[in-house]
């Protein structure tokens, strides 16, 4: 099957979709012919990705959203927006929100620590768990939940402990 059209029928939702490596899966998948849910905290750079998948690939169906991955309610909202419009979950769901607040350990704010975890941690679980209850909830035969982790969740970084602590944890 040529890659245009792999993944023609398909609804897929990214998180952190507003700009980076979000931004980049959005334009893929969308490429290959997904109708695309950008999501991200940034309401314009959710519409910035947005325009971009209308005017570079005349994307049809496309939605941009705003949710904030470290809040239950506000996951539980995108999910259920997003099968009011589509009548359906999507079923191709990529978890690409993550913050970083980098300081040495023994500076570290324990505020910027706890962000990171809500944000890179908590919020894929909380996506994942949506998504797939939503999944499991209307009978899909099958579906697709990716996370993006990190080589720092393998081997750390210097001034990085709560960035490596999150994804290390999205990685088992």
């Amino acid at each position: 099957m040529a890659a245009a059209t792999r993944l023609i029928s398909r609804l897929t939702l990214v998180t952190g979709g507003g700009s980076g490596i979000g931004r980049a899966v959005c334009q893929r998948l969308a490429s290959e012919g997904a109708s695309v849910v950008v999501a991200d905290i940034s309401e314009e750079s959710a519409h910035d990705t947005l325009g971009s998948l209308q005017r570079d690939l005349r994307g049809q169906g496309h939605m941009a959203a705003v949710v904030d991955v470290s809040s239950k309610e506000s996951v539980k909202n995108l999910v259920t927006r997003i099968q009011t419009h589509y009548f359906q979950p999507p079923s191709v769901c990529v978890n690409a929100a993550g913050i970083t607040q980098d300081d040495l350990l023994l500076n570290m704010d324990e505020d910027h620590f706890d962000n990171v975890i809500r944000v890179n941690l908590k919020g894929s679980f909380l996506v994942l768990q949506a998504v797939a209850q939503a999944l499991v909830a209307c009978g899909a035969p099958k579906g697709s939940i990716v996370t993006v982790g990190s080589i720092v969740g393998k081997v750390g970084n210097i001034g990085q402990a709560n960035y490596s602590a999150s994804k290390a944890g999205v990685e088992v």
